[in-house]
């Protein structure tokens, strides 16, 4: 494995370590990318891929998918779904609710100050409820 020398791979480096994930040359490269520069990211696999390809390194999409399921298993992200068909993974796993922009296809976070859920339905005999997930879609106007 090479030396670490950017302060962004430095950070992927620290960001696997505090959750005990193998910092493989495919995962630091991924991490840096994600979370590299200490900001939060709402990306897709598609969209990570695009990225990790115009930084030079060699990484195949199915790499980045395992990754990304990787990631999430170990709680450095969770995972959106929109539609039903399209997920996206976001580097902030605290809990809060999400824009869809439906003219654009990008996710961002929406404020969740002033949003409350009351009144959630029972969950069934045998399960609890391990999540409440909110996408907000907007269409321009």
């Amino acid at each position: 494995m090479k030396q670490i020398t950017t302060h962004a791979e430095m950070r992927g480096s620290a960001w696997l370590a505090s959750a005990g994930v193998r910092p493989t040359r495919q995962r630091v490269a991924l991490a840096s990318l994600l979370i590299g520069d200490g900001k939060d990211r709402h990306v897709t696999a598609e969209s990570l891929f695009d990225a990790v390809r115009h930084s030079g390194e060699k990484v195949s999409l199915a790499t980045v998918y395992n990754t990304l399921r990787t990631f999430c298993d170990a709680g450095l992200m969770s995972e959106i779904t929109v539609d039903g068909t399209k997920s996206y993974f976001d580097t902030n796993t605290s809990e809060h609710p999400h824009f869809f922009w439906e003219d654009t296809g990008e996710l961002t976070d929406a404020a969740h100050d002033r949003m409350q859920i009351t009144n959630l339905p029972d969950a069934p005999e045998g399960a609890e409820i391990a999540s409440v997930d909110v996408v907000i879609r907007l269409r321009r106007t």
